[in-house]
Protein backbone atom coordinates (compact mmCIF):
# COMPACT_ATOMS: atom_id res chain seq x y z
CA UNK A 1 0.00 0.00 0.00
CA UNK A 2 3.06 2.12 0.93
CA UNK A 3 4.39 1.54 -2.51
CA UNK A 4 1.89 2.75 -4.50
CA UNK A 5 1.38 5.75 -2.65
CA UNK A 6 4.98 5.95 -3.40
CA UNK A 7 4.55 5.60 -7.01
CA UNK A 8 1.82 8.26 -7.30
CA UNK A 9 3.33 10.81 -5.74
CA UNK A 10 6.36 10.29 -7.71
CA UNK A 11 4.07 10.78 -10.88
CA UNK A 12 2.65 13.87 -9.71
CA UNK A 13 5.97 15.46 -9.17
CA UNK A 14 6.56 14.40 -12.54
CA UNK A 15 3.88 16.65 -13.72
CA UNK A 16 4.50 19.65 -11.99
CA UNK A 17 8.38 19.66 -13.14
CA UNK A 18 7.32 19.43 -16.74
CA UNK A 19 7.21 22.78 -18.58
CA UNK A 20 4.27 23.31 -20.06
CA UNK A 21 4.00 23.45 -24.27
CA UNK A 22 4.39 27.13 -25.63
CA UNK A 23 2.71 27.94 -29.11
CA UNK A 24 6.10 28.71 -29.80
CA UNK A 25 6.87 24.92 -29.32
CA UNK A 26 4.29 23.71 -31.60
CA UNK A 27 5.69 25.87 -34.43
CA UNK A 28 9.60 24.06 -33.47
CA UNK A 29 7.33 20.35 -34.09
CA UNK A 30 5.62 21.09 -37.22
CA UNK A 31 9.05 22.27 -38.90
CA UNK A 32 10.83 19.03 -36.64
CA UNK A 33 7.86 16.77 -38.84
CA UNK A 34 8.22 18.65 -42.07
CA UNK A 35 12.17 18.45 -41.74
CA UNK A 36 12.03 14.52 -40.89
CA UNK A 37 9.66 13.40 -43.83
CA UNK A 38 11.56 15.54 -46.49
CA UNK A 39 15.43 14.61 -45.11
CA UNK A 40 15.21 11.19 -46.55
CA UNK A 41 17.31 12.18 -49.31
CA UNK A 42 19.90 14.05 -47.78
CA UNK A 43 20.67 15.30 -44.57
CA UNK A 44 20.37 18.71 -43.48
CA UNK A 45 21.39 20.86 -40.69
CA UNK A 46 19.51 20.41 -37.47
CA UNK A 47 16.43 23.02 -37.56
CA UNK A 48 16.84 23.13 -33.62
CA UNK A 49 20.53 24.23 -33.79
CA UNK A 50 19.17 26.65 -36.32
CA UNK A 51 16.36 28.11 -34.09
CA UNK A 52 18.85 28.60 -31.14
CA UNK A 53 21.74 29.99 -32.97
CA UNK A 54 19.73 33.14 -33.05
CA UNK A 55 19.30 33.24 -29.43
CA UNK A 56 23.32 33.48 -29.09
CA UNK A 57 23.76 36.06 -31.28
CA UNK A 58 20.73 38.75 -29.26
CA UNK A 59 18.73 38.15 -32.55
CA UNK A 60 14.87 39.13 -31.85
CA UNK A 61 11.93 36.31 -31.86
CA UNK A 62 10.85 37.56 -35.57
CA UNK A 63 13.72 37.43 -37.04
CA UNK A 64 14.46 34.29 -35.93
CA UNK A 65 11.39 32.91 -37.26
CA UNK A 66 11.72 34.41 -40.76
CA UNK A 67 15.19 32.61 -40.80
CA UNK A 68 13.45 29.80 -39.91
CA UNK A 69 10.64 30.11 -42.66
CA UNK A 70 13.86 30.78 -45.22
CA UNK A 71 15.47 28.30 -44.49
CA UNK A 72 12.21 26.13 -44.82
CA UNK A 73 11.70 27.26 -48.21
CA UNK A 74 15.58 26.81 -49.33
CA UNK A 75 15.58 23.18 -48.03
CA UNK A 76 12.00 22.30 -49.85
CA UNK A 77 13.45 24.10 -53.00
CA UNK A 78 16.26 21.93 -52.53
CA UNK A 79 14.52 18.71 -51.92
CA UNK A 80 12.07 19.56 -54.61
CA UNK A 81 15.39 19.95 -57.18
CA UNK A 82 16.35 16.98 -56.26
CA UNK A 83 12.91 15.18 -56.76
CA UNK A 84 12.79 16.97 -60.30
CA UNK A 85 16.77 15.53 -60.94
CA UNK A 86 15.86 12.12 -59.99
CA UNK A 87 12.47 12.07 -62.31
CA UNK A 88 14.09 13.83 -65.13
CA UNK A 89 16.93 10.62 -64.54
CA UNK A 90 14.15 7.96 -65.13
CA UNK A 91 12.03 9.66 -67.78
CA UNK A 92 15.12 10.33 -69.70
CA UNK A 93 15.18 8.63 -73.34
CA UNK A 94 18.08 6.05 -73.87
CA UNK A 95 20.81 7.92 -76.00
CA UNK A 96 20.57 7.85 -79.41
CA UNK A 97 23.54 6.32 -81.11
CA UNK A 98 25.10 8.60 -83.87
CA UNK A 99 25.39 7.48 -87.52
CA UNK A 100 29.59 7.24 -86.67
CA UNK A 101 28.55 4.78 -83.81
CA UNK A 102 25.75 2.15 -85.24
CA UNK A 103 27.04 -0.66 -87.63
CA UNK A 104 26.98 -0.28 -91.20
CA UNK A 105 24.51 -2.20 -93.55
CA UNK A 106 27.68 -4.36 -94.45
CA UNK A 107 28.48 -5.52 -91.18
CA UNK A 108 24.88 -5.72 -90.00
CA UNK A 109 25.36 -8.39 -93.10
CA UNK A 110 28.20 -10.04 -92.25
CA UNK A 111 26.97 -10.35 -88.77
CA UNK A 112 23.29 -12.20 -89.78
CA UNK A 113 25.96 -14.32 -92.23
CA UNK A 114 28.39 -15.32 -89.54
CA UNK A 115 24.98 -16.00 -87.04
CA UNK A 116 24.20 -18.75 -89.53
CA UNK A 117 27.60 -19.99 -89.49
CA UNK A 118 27.79 -18.89 -93.39
CA UNK A 119 30.45 -16.63 -95.23
CA UNK A 120 29.29 -13.89 -96.43
CA UNK A 121 28.56 -13.35 -100.36
CA UNK A 122 27.20 -10.15 -101.42
CA UNK A 123 26.55 -11.64 -105.36
CA UNK A 124 25.62 -15.18 -103.79
CA UNK A 125 22.94 -15.67 -100.87
CA UNK A 126 23.29 -18.91 -100.28
CA UNK A 127 20.81 -20.08 -97.34
CA UNK A 128 19.48 -23.35 -98.12
CA UNK A 129 18.77 -26.16 -95.04
CA UNK A 130 19.77 -23.07 -92.65
CA UNK A 131 16.70 -23.54 -89.90
CA UNK A 132 16.07 -20.30 -90.71
CA UNK A 133 13.28 -19.10 -88.32
CA UNK A 134 10.51 -16.02 -89.42
CA UNK A 135 12.42 -13.45 -87.55
CA UNK A 136 15.75 -14.13 -89.17
CA UNK A 137 13.41 -13.82 -93.08
CA UNK A 138 12.47 -10.45 -91.55
CA UNK A 139 16.03 -9.68 -90.74
CA UNK A 140 17.17 -10.38 -93.90
CA UNK A 141 14.33 -8.68 -95.76
CA UNK A 142 15.69 -5.79 -94.06
CA UNK A 143 19.16 -6.01 -95.02
CA UNK A 144 18.39 -6.47 -98.82
CA UNK A 145 19.03 -2.68 -99.06
CA UNK A 146 22.70 -2.67 -98.81
CA UNK A 147 22.89 -5.55 -101.17
CA UNK A 148 22.45 -3.76 -104.46
CA UNK A 149 24.74 -6.56 -106.58
CA UNK A 150 22.98 -9.82 -105.39
CA UNK A 151 22.26 -11.96 -108.39
CA UNK A 152 21.16 -15.27 -106.37
CA UNK A 153 18.91 -16.02 -103.51
CA UNK A 154 18.75 -19.71 -102.24
CA UNK A 155 16.34 -20.10 -99.28
CA UNK A 156 15.27 -23.68 -100.06
CA UNK A 157 14.92 -26.45 -97.17
CA UNK A 158 13.67 -23.74 -94.58
CA UNK A 159 10.41 -24.25 -93.42
CA UNK A 160 9.73 -20.95 -92.10
CA UNK A 161 10.13 -19.20 -95.29
CA UNK A 162 6.16 -19.80 -95.87
CA UNK A 163 3.85 -17.12 -94.31
CA UNK A 164 6.90 -14.48 -94.19
CA UNK A 165 7.49 -14.27 -97.99
CA UNK A 166 6.01 -11.36 -98.30
CA UNK A 167 8.65 -9.46 -96.22
CA UNK A 168 11.20 -10.33 -98.48
CA UNK A 169 9.60 -9.54 -101.80
CA UNK A 170 8.28 -5.96 -100.93
CA UNK A 171 12.33 -5.50 -100.71
CA UNK A 172 13.41 -7.09 -103.96
CA UNK A 173 13.45 -3.62 -105.92
CA UNK A 174 16.57 -2.90 -104.18
CA UNK A 175 18.12 -6.07 -105.73
CA UNK A 176 17.05 -5.81 -109.47
CA UNK A 177 20.16 -7.34 -110.40
CA UNK A 178 18.45 -10.58 -109.51
CA UNK A 179 18.68 -13.68 -111.69
CA UNK A 180 18.09 -16.88 -109.36
CA UNK A 181 15.39 -17.61 -106.76
CA UNK A 182 14.88 -20.77 -105.22
CA UNK A 183 12.52 -21.72 -102.80
CA UNK A 184 12.33 -25.76 -102.73
CA UNK A 185 10.12 -26.97 -99.93
CA UNK A 186 9.43 -23.80 -98.44
CA UNK A 187 6.24 -24.61 -97.26
CA UNK A 188 4.94 -21.33 -99.39
CA UNK A 189 1.48 -20.21 -98.81
CA UNK A 190 -1.61 -18.49 -100.92
CA UNK A 191 -0.14 -15.24 -100.25
CA UNK A 192 3.30 -15.87 -100.85
CA UNK A 193 2.82 -16.84 -104.22
CA UNK A 194 1.05 -13.97 -104.80
CA UNK A 195 3.39 -11.48 -103.31
CA UNK A 196 5.76 -13.56 -105.13
CA UNK A 197 3.51 -12.85 -108.59
CA UNK A 198 3.48 -9.25 -107.52
CA UNK A 199 7.13 -9.13 -107.70
CA UNK A 200 7.75 -10.20 -111.37
CA UNK A 201 8.09 -6.55 -112.65
CA UNK A 202 10.79 -5.09 -110.02
CA UNK A 203 12.99 -8.32 -110.82
CA UNK A 204 13.28 -7.95 -114.67
CA UNK A 205 16.47 -9.44 -114.66
CA UNK A 206 15.59 -12.88 -113.09
CA UNK A 207 16.16 -16.00 -115.10
CA UNK A 208 15.66 -19.32 -112.90
CA UNK A 209 12.79 -19.15 -110.61
CA UNK A 210 12.30 -22.67 -108.74
CA UNK A 211 9.43 -23.32 -106.58
CA UNK A 212 9.54 -27.60 -106.38
CA UNK A 213 8.50 -29.29 -103.60
CA UNK A 214 5.74 -26.70 -102.08
CA UNK A 215 2.59 -28.55 -102.19
CA UNK A 216 0.18 -25.42 -101.40
CA UNK A 217 1.21 -24.14 -104.76
CA UNK A 218 -1.19 -26.63 -106.14
CA UNK A 219 -4.43 -25.00 -107.39
CA UNK A 220 -2.76 -21.74 -106.96
CA UNK A 221 -0.55 -21.31 -109.59
CA UNK A 222 -2.43 -18.66 -111.65
CA UNK A 223 -1.82 -16.46 -108.51
CA UNK A 224 2.05 -16.08 -110.41
CA UNK A 225 1.40 -16.57 -113.80
CA UNK A 226 -1.12 -14.04 -114.28
CA UNK A 227 1.72 -11.41 -113.08
CA UNK A 228 3.82 -12.63 -116.19
CA UNK A 229 4.23 -10.23 -118.90
CA UNK A 230 5.70 -10.08 -122.18
CA UNK A 231 9.56 -9.53 -122.05
CA UNK A 232 10.13 -12.01 -119.03
CA UNK A 233 13.36 -13.25 -119.23
CA UNK A 234 12.82 -16.94 -117.33
CA UNK A 235 14.87 -19.43 -118.69
CA UNK A 236 14.59 -21.71 -115.71
CA UNK A 237 10.68 -22.59 -113.99
CA UNK A 238 10.93 -25.78 -111.82
CA UNK A 239 7.59 -26.98 -110.19
CA UNK A 240 8.37 -30.18 -108.98
CA UNK A 241 5.61 -32.29 -107.17
CA UNK A 242 4.07 -29.13 -106.22
CA UNK A 243 0.28 -30.68 -106.43
CA UNK A 244 -0.35 -29.25 -109.67
CA UNK A 245 -3.69 -29.79 -110.88
CA UNK A 246 -5.56 -29.80 -114.70
CA UNK A 247 -6.00 -26.18 -114.09
CA UNK A 248 -2.61 -25.08 -113.32
CA UNK A 249 -1.24 -26.84 -116.21
CA UNK A 250 -4.05 -24.51 -118.18
CA UNK A 251 -2.99 -21.23 -116.47
CA UNK A 252 1.03 -22.78 -116.58
CA UNK A 253 0.09 -22.75 -120.78
CA UNK A 254 -1.19 -19.29 -121.18
CA UNK A 255 1.69 -17.96 -119.43
CA UNK A 256 4.68 -19.64 -122.33
CA UNK A 257 3.50 -16.64 -124.40
CA UNK A 258 5.02 -14.54 -122.33
CA UNK A 259 8.07 -16.69 -121.95
CA UNK A 260 10.23 -16.83 -125.34
CA UNK A 261 13.51 -17.31 -123.49
CA UNK A 262 12.69 -20.06 -121.42
CA UNK A 263 15.08 -22.85 -121.78
CA UNK A 264 13.99 -25.59 -119.40
CA UNK A 265 10.25 -26.50 -117.69
CA UNK A 266 9.82 -28.95 -114.87
CA UNK A 267 6.96 -29.79 -114.02
CA UNK A 268 7.88 -33.47 -112.69
CA UNK A 269 5.89 -35.34 -110.45
CA UNK A 270 2.66 -33.77 -110.24
CA UNK A 271 0.57 -36.08 -110.64
CA UNK A 272 -3.14 -34.52 -110.79
CA UNK A 273 -1.83 -32.10 -113.28
CA UNK A 274 -2.71 -34.86 -116.30
CA UNK A 275 -5.47 -33.02 -118.59
CA UNK A 276 -4.23 -29.66 -117.73
CA UNK A 277 -2.00 -30.15 -121.42
CA UNK A 278 -4.85 -30.59 -123.82
CA UNK A 279 -5.27 -27.01 -124.59
CA UNK A 280 -1.66 -26.46 -124.89
CA UNK A 281 -0.72 -26.42 -129.03
CA UNK A 282 -0.35 -23.05 -129.68
CA UNK A 283 1.81 -21.56 -126.56
CA UNK A 284 4.24 -24.58 -125.83
CA UNK A 285 5.17 -25.36 -129.64
CA UNK A 286 5.95 -21.46 -129.30
CA UNK A 287 9.05 -21.81 -127.40
CA UNK A 288 11.49 -22.15 -129.96
CA UNK A 289 14.54 -21.95 -127.02
CA UNK A 290 13.05 -24.54 -125.24
CA UNK A 291 16.06 -27.20 -124.35
CA UNK A 292 14.66 -29.38 -121.33
CA UNK A 293 11.27 -31.02 -120.88
CA UNK A 294 10.50 -32.70 -117.79
CA UNK A 295 7.01 -34.58 -117.64
CA UNK A 296 7.72 -37.56 -115.98
CA UNK A 297 5.13 -38.28 -113.35
CA UNK A 298 2.63 -36.29 -114.32
CA UNK A 299 -0.27 -38.83 -115.26
CA UNK A 300 -0.91 -37.14 -118.80
CA UNK A 301 -4.43 -38.34 -120.25
CA UNK A 302 -4.50 -39.78 -123.50
CA UNK A 303 -5.93 -36.12 -124.67
CA UNK A 304 -3.25 -34.74 -123.60
CA UNK A 305 -0.91 -37.57 -125.68
CA UNK A 306 -3.32 -36.36 -128.59
CA UNK A 307 -2.13 -32.65 -128.41
CA UNK A 308 1.50 -33.25 -126.97
CA UNK A 309 2.01 -35.80 -129.66
CA UNK A 310 1.76 -32.58 -132.08
CA UNK A 311 3.67 -30.00 -130.53
CA UNK A 312 6.96 -31.81 -128.96
CA UNK A 313 8.18 -32.62 -132.19
CA UNK A 314 8.18 -28.66 -133.30
CA UNK A 315 10.46 -27.97 -130.45
CA UNK A 316 13.57 -27.57 -132.37
CA UNK A 317 16.52 -26.78 -129.92
CA UNK A 318 14.84 -29.58 -127.51
CA UNK A 319 17.78 -31.72 -126.36
CA UNK A 320 16.26 -33.31 -122.78
CA UNK A 321 12.96 -35.05 -122.75
CA UNK A 322 11.80 -37.09 -119.84
CA UNK A 323 8.27 -38.80 -120.22
CA UNK A 324 9.14 -41.20 -117.39
CA UNK A 325 6.30 -42.66 -115.09
CA UNK A 326 3.73 -42.04 -117.92
CA UNK A 327 1.59 -45.11 -119.26
CA UNK A 328 -0.14 -43.33 -122.05
CA UNK A 329 3.14 -42.66 -123.70
CA UNK A 330 3.32 -46.05 -124.69
CA UNK A 331 -0.06 -46.60 -126.31
CA UNK A 332 0.25 -47.47 -130.05
CA UNK A 333 -2.28 -44.89 -131.47
CA UNK A 334 -0.37 -42.17 -130.73
CA UNK A 335 2.80 -41.18 -132.85
CA UNK A 336 4.94 -39.19 -130.64
CA UNK A 337 7.69 -41.23 -130.13
CA UNK A 338 8.35 -41.96 -133.82
CA UNK A 339 8.09 -38.37 -134.47
CA UNK A 340 11.53 -37.58 -132.21
CA UNK A 341 13.68 -38.22 -135.56
CA UNK A 342 12.51 -34.64 -136.07
CA UNK A 343 14.45 -33.12 -132.71
CA UNK A 344 17.74 -34.19 -133.95
CA UNK A 345 19.64 -32.05 -130.84
CA UNK A 346 17.69 -34.41 -128.83
CA UNK A 347 20.71 -36.06 -126.31
CA UNK A 348 19.01 -37.90 -123.45
CA UNK A 349 15.15 -39.37 -123.86
CA UNK A 350 13.94 -41.08 -120.71
CA UNK A 351 10.85 -43.39 -121.12
CA UNK A 352 11.29 -45.42 -118.30
CA UNK A 353 8.05 -47.52 -117.18
CA UNK A 354 5.65 -45.77 -120.07
CA UNK A 355 4.41 -49.54 -120.69
CA UNK A 356 5.94 -49.57 -124.27
CA UNK A 357 4.42 -52.34 -126.46
CA UNK A 358 6.39 -53.97 -129.43
CA UNK A 359 4.81 -51.05 -131.67
CA UNK A 360 5.69 -48.02 -129.75
CA UNK A 361 8.78 -49.44 -129.10
CA UNK A 362 9.76 -49.99 -132.74
CA UNK A 363 8.37 -47.05 -133.65
CA UNK A 364 10.89 -45.54 -131.13
CA UNK A 365 13.71 -47.55 -132.22
CA UNK A 366 13.25 -46.28 -136.19
CA UNK A 367 13.14 -42.28 -134.49
CA UNK A 368 16.39 -43.60 -132.78
CA UNK A 369 18.12 -43.72 -136.16
CA UNK A 370 18.01 -39.84 -136.39
CA UNK A 371 19.64 -39.31 -133.48
CA UNK A 372 23.12 -38.88 -133.84
CA UNK A 373 23.92 -37.05 -130.47
CA UNK A 374 21.66 -39.32 -128.17
CA UNK A 375 24.22 -39.92 -125.25
CA UNK A 376 21.46 -41.26 -122.31
CA UNK A 377 18.87 -43.49 -123.48
CA UNK A 378 16.58 -45.08 -120.73
CA UNK A 379 13.95 -47.70 -121.53
CA UNK A 380 13.94 -49.49 -118.10
CA UNK A 381 10.80 -50.66 -116.60
CA UNK A 382 9.23 -51.32 -119.93
CA UNK A 383 8.75 -55.29 -120.00
CA UNK A 384 8.93 -55.61 -124.22
CA UNK A 385 12.69 -54.43 -124.38
CA UNK A 386 13.20 -57.98 -123.65
CA UNK A 387 13.28 -60.43 -126.60
CA UNK A 388 13.59 -57.30 -128.46
CA UNK A 389 16.29 -55.44 -128.30
CA UNK A 390 17.40 -56.48 -131.95
CA UNK A 391 15.20 -53.70 -133.01
CA UNK A 392 17.74 -51.02 -131.30
CA UNK A 393 20.36 -52.71 -133.17
CA UNK A 394 20.83 -50.17 -136.08
CA UNK A 395 20.57 -47.08 -133.95
CA UNK A 396 22.73 -48.28 -131.30
CA UNK A 397 25.45 -49.10 -133.89
CA UNK A 398 24.84 -45.04 -134.86
CA UNK A 399 24.74 -43.81 -131.36
CA UNK A 400 28.85 -43.01 -131.10
CA UNK A 401 27.94 -40.12 -128.80
CA UNK A 402 26.06 -42.61 -126.48
CA UNK A 403 27.41 -42.65 -122.74
CA UNK A 404 24.00 -43.79 -120.29
CA UNK A 405 22.46 -46.72 -121.19
CA UNK A 406 19.59 -47.80 -118.57
CA UNK A 407 17.66 -51.22 -119.23
CA UNK A 408 17.03 -52.01 -115.71
CA UNK A 409 13.52 -54.31 -115.06
CA UNK A 410 12.72 -54.62 -118.74
CA UNK A 411 12.90 -58.68 -118.84
CA UNK A 412 16.00 -58.94 -120.97
CA UNK A 413 17.05 -62.54 -121.66
CA UNK A 414 20.62 -63.98 -122.81
CA UNK A 415 20.41 -63.43 -126.63
CA UNK A 416 19.61 -59.22 -125.85
CA UNK A 417 22.99 -59.56 -123.62
CA UNK A 418 25.29 -61.35 -126.61
CA UNK A 419 23.72 -58.67 -128.91
CA UNK A 420 25.49 -56.29 -126.73
CA UNK A 421 28.51 -57.82 -126.61
CA UNK A 422 28.68 -57.68 -130.46
CA UNK A 423 28.44 -54.10 -130.11
CA UNK A 424 30.92 -53.99 -127.87
CA UNK A 425 33.16 -55.88 -129.89
CA UNK A 426 32.54 -53.89 -133.28
CA UNK A 427 33.87 -51.09 -131.64
CA UNK A 428 30.34 -49.56 -130.59
CA UNK A 429 29.29 -47.56 -127.34
CA UNK A 430 32.63 -47.07 -127.14
CA UNK A 431 32.17 -43.91 -124.87
CA UNK A 432 29.84 -45.86 -122.24
CA UNK A 433 30.21 -44.87 -119.09
CA UNK A 434 27.12 -45.84 -116.97
CA UNK A 435 25.33 -49.36 -117.85
CA UNK A 436 21.98 -50.23 -115.73
CA UNK A 437 21.09 -54.00 -116.44
CA UNK A 438 19.74 -54.62 -112.70
CA UNK A 439 16.36 -56.30 -112.01
CA UNK A 440 16.85 -58.72 -115.24
CA UNK A 441 16.00 -62.20 -113.47
CA UNK A 442 15.15 -63.61 -116.83
CA UNK A 443 18.75 -63.75 -117.89
CA UNK A 444 20.95 -67.25 -117.38
CA UNK A 445 24.16 -68.35 -116.52
CA UNK A 446 25.16 -68.66 -120.18
CA UNK A 447 24.54 -65.34 -121.13
CA UNK A 448 26.11 -63.51 -117.82
CA UNK A 449 29.08 -65.75 -118.71
CA UNK A 450 29.03 -64.21 -122.53
CA UNK A 451 28.54 -60.57 -120.78
CA UNK A 452 31.68 -60.53 -118.69
CA UNK A 453 33.75 -61.78 -121.14
CA UNK A 454 33.39 -58.65 -123.90
CA UNK A 455 33.31 -56.52 -121.07
CA UNK A 456 36.90 -55.16 -120.68
CA UNK A 457 36.24 -53.44 -123.78
CA UNK A 458 34.86 -50.55 -121.97
CA UNK A 459 37.57 -48.48 -121.13
CA UNK A 460 35.67 -45.69 -119.92
CA UNK A 461 32.84 -47.38 -118.22
CA UNK A 462 32.82 -46.22 -114.61
CA UNK A 463 29.20 -47.49 -113.41
CA UNK A 464 27.71 -50.93 -114.03
CA UNK A 465 24.79 -52.77 -112.18
CA UNK A 466 23.65 -56.18 -112.52
CA UNK A 467 22.13 -56.26 -109.29
CA UNK A 468 18.65 -58.90 -109.18
CA UNK A 469 15.37 -57.86 -107.88
CA UNK A 470 15.24 -57.31 -103.98
CA UNK A 471 12.59 -60.24 -103.47
CA UNK A 472 15.14 -62.43 -105.39
CA UNK A 473 18.09 -63.96 -103.90
CA UNK A 474 20.70 -66.17 -106.67
CA UNK A 475 24.32 -67.93 -106.58
CA UNK A 476 26.60 -66.26 -109.01
CA UNK A 477 27.87 -68.61 -110.96
CA UNK A 478 31.40 -69.66 -112.83
CA UNK A 479 30.35 -66.21 -114.92
CA UNK A 480 32.33 -64.49 -111.81
CA UNK A 481 35.87 -65.39 -112.51
CA UNK A 482 35.05 -63.90 -116.43
CA UNK A 483 33.70 -61.00 -114.48
CA UNK A 484 36.36 -60.50 -112.02
CA UNK A 485 39.10 -60.39 -114.72
CA UNK A 486 37.06 -57.97 -116.90
CA UNK A 487 37.02 -55.81 -113.70
CA UNK A 488 40.35 -55.26 -113.26
CA UNK A 489 41.12 -54.27 -116.69
CA UNK A 490 38.30 -51.18 -116.26
CA UNK A 491 40.37 -48.14 -114.46
CA UNK A 492 37.42 -46.22 -114.76
CA UNK A 493 35.16 -48.33 -112.86
CA UNK A 494 34.28 -46.50 -109.74
CA UNK A 495 30.53 -48.28 -108.55
CA UNK A 496 29.79 -52.02 -109.10
CA UNK A 497 26.19 -53.19 -107.97
CA UNK A 498 25.63 -56.51 -107.08
CA UNK A 499 23.05 -57.07 -105.14
CA UNK A 500 21.00 -60.15 -103.91
CA UNK A 501 24.31 -62.15 -105.73
CA UNK A 502 25.39 -64.51 -103.68
CA UNK A 503 28.42 -65.13 -103.11
CA UNK A 504 30.54 -68.26 -101.74
CA UNK A 505 33.30 -67.61 -99.29
CA UNK A 506 36.38 -67.41 -101.62
CA UNK A 507 34.40 -65.08 -104.20
CA UNK A 508 33.90 -62.60 -101.37
CA UNK A 509 37.82 -62.78 -101.01
CA UNK A 510 37.97 -62.50 -104.51
CA UNK A 511 35.92 -58.90 -104.85
CA UNK A 512 37.29 -57.53 -101.52
CA UNK A 513 40.99 -58.44 -102.59
CA UNK A 514 40.04 -56.54 -105.97
CA UNK A 515 38.78 -53.66 -103.92
CA UNK A 516 41.70 -53.36 -101.22
CA UNK A 517 42.31 -49.85 -102.04
CA UNK A 518 38.47 -48.83 -101.25
CA UNK A 519 38.45 -46.60 -104.40
CA UNK A 520 35.22 -47.98 -105.83
CA UNK A 521 32.17 -48.69 -104.27
CA UNK A 522 31.08 -52.30 -104.12
CA UNK A 523 27.30 -53.30 -103.35
CA UNK A 524 26.72 -56.64 -102.65
CA UNK A 525 24.37 -58.12 -99.54
CA UNK A 526 24.55 -62.05 -99.92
Amino acid sequence: MEETDDIKSCQDKHKENTPKSSPFDFVIKQFQGKRSSSGKRKEQPSAIKEFFRGFDFGKSEGKDRREIEKTEINNSGDDDQSEKQDLSAEDEPPRLVSEEESPSGKERFNQFMEKLGKKPNTKNLDLNNCALSAADVIELASLLPFLPELEEISLSWNGCVGGTLKSLTVQLHHVNLLKVLRLNNCRLTAEDVTSLGEAFEVVPQLEELDLSWNSSVGGKLSLLTKKLQKGCKLKLLKITDCNLMAKDGESLDTALQHLAELRKLDISGNKEIGGGFKDATVHLASLKNLEVLDLHQCCVTEEDMTVLSQVIPLLSSLQKLNLSSNKNVGVSSYPLLGRLRFLPKLKSVAISNCGLGEESFSSLAEAALHLPELEILDLSWNKCVGGNLKLLWEALKLATEIQVLRLSSCNLVAEDLALLTLLMQDGHLARLRKLDLSYNNNVSDEGWAVFCQGLAVFKELSELDISLRPSSCRDCGMWFSELLAALTKLPALAELGMQRWVLSESQRKRLENFNEDNKRNIRFDC
